[in-house]
């Protein structure tokens, strides 16, 4: 039994993470074999090796495709589905990468013997979007790593000297440049909310590439006051940086499956999502929710949250509850049980 492992050699995203924790998490039946490709994993070439060189490697073995791209071709698969945000914004991605996805996204999941969805949300989009029997999507959620949990002082203390955020508090987002994250809708909605805020909170919009990336060029000015963007995290630092926050705030228009949030709640850190399907099925009530488009509803969850720290520590003891019931023992678990019945 092979894993298509393109995607092991790749820079580390979320996707990357997912198959890092599953492997490491494997319970050992079935054994599997990774199939990682000899040259770039990325573009052309990448696609290349996976529709080409990967399938003449298996000899008609079940292969295993863990962030929904793969062989067209090869039928005896089981493709993890992340999302499909190719189908259904297209508008959201670089041209090129939208038209490749539209079309060989289909395909694969039409042929493959067995899908699996992060969520339901995900089996539901797969459904409308491509009319699948349900019945052959497996839902199997995500899980939150054991070293997210509440940390002590000195650790928060060395993250804020590494990530140069000072002595202040802060509430804490991870940005990206991707429209779905709505960050700048978050940027909108803090400004809103500066009147209503203590004068010594700050925003931490941890990964950000910069403001003129979020703003366009010449647009610094508008970046809002008492934010900080101390680009990319190291891995190392979430933790304790998730449990320094006063409130973690994830506002996403799209999600597949949402983790960071989890991993906030599991560090014991109050959660605000955006209210939409996904987040709601993963987070349920241990997390507040405003509207992504609505940047007056987000302001106001944001003042209210910073206001009432009786409010900020009924949701972090929900949340650690909630993100408890995530692990990746059980992903790898459910996972290895799809591919055993397939095989």
């Amino acid at each position: 039994m092979f894993v298509n492992a393109r995607i092991s050699l790749a820079p580390l995203t979320g996707v990357n993470r997912y198959l890092a924790e599953v492997l490491a998490a494997w319970p050992g039946e079935p054994p599997l074999q990774l199939c990682p490709p000899g040259w770039a994993t990325s573009g052309v070439p990448g696609h290349l090796w996976e529709q080409l060189v990967l399938p003449r490697r298996l000899a008609g073995e079940l292969l295993w495709s863990p962030v929904h791209s793969g062989p067209v071709a090869y039928a005896p698969q089981v493709v993890t589905v992340h999302d499909v945000v190719p189908l259904e914004h297209p508008e959201w991605l670089a041209a090129r990468f939208a038209r490749w996805y539209r079309w060989m996204l289909p395909r694969l999941l039409q042929r493959a013997e067995r899908l699996i969805a992060v969520s339901g949300f995900t089996r539901n989009r797969i459904v409308a979007s491509l009319g699948i029997d349900p019945e052959r999507i497996e839902v199997i959620p995500l899980g939150v790593n054991p070293r997210f949990v509440p940390v002590g002082a000195d650790a928060i203390e060395r993250m804020r000297a590494a990530l140069g955020l000072g002595e202040r508090p802060y509430f804490l987002s991870l940005g990206s440049l991707e429209p779905r994250k709505n960050l700048a809708g978050l940027l909108d909605a803090w400004q809103r909310a500066l009147p209503g805020l203590p004068t010594d909170l700050q925003l931490v919009v941890a990964g950000a590439a910069g403001r003129s990336a979020v703003f366009g060029r010449g647009a610094r000015s508008e970046w809002p006051s008492r934010c900080i963007a101390p680009g990319r995290v190291d891995d190392h630092w979430l933790p304790a940086l998730y449990s320094g926050a006063d409130c973690f705030a994830y506002l996403s228009h799209y999600e597949g499956f949402g983790l960071p949030p989890l991993e906030a709640m599991a560090c014991g850190t109050p959660v605000l999502v955006s209210d939409i399907d996904v987040f709601r099925e993963i987070s349920g009530d241990a997390a507040l929710r405003a509207a992504p488009g609505d940047p007056n509803a987000i302001a106001e969850a944001l003042v209210r949250i910073a206001g009432s720290p009786e409010l900020g520590q009924q949701y972090a003891e929900l949340g650690r509850a909630r993100a408890a019931q995530y692990r990746w023992s059980e992903t790898a678990r459910a996972t290895a049980e799809v591919l055993r019945r397939v095989g």
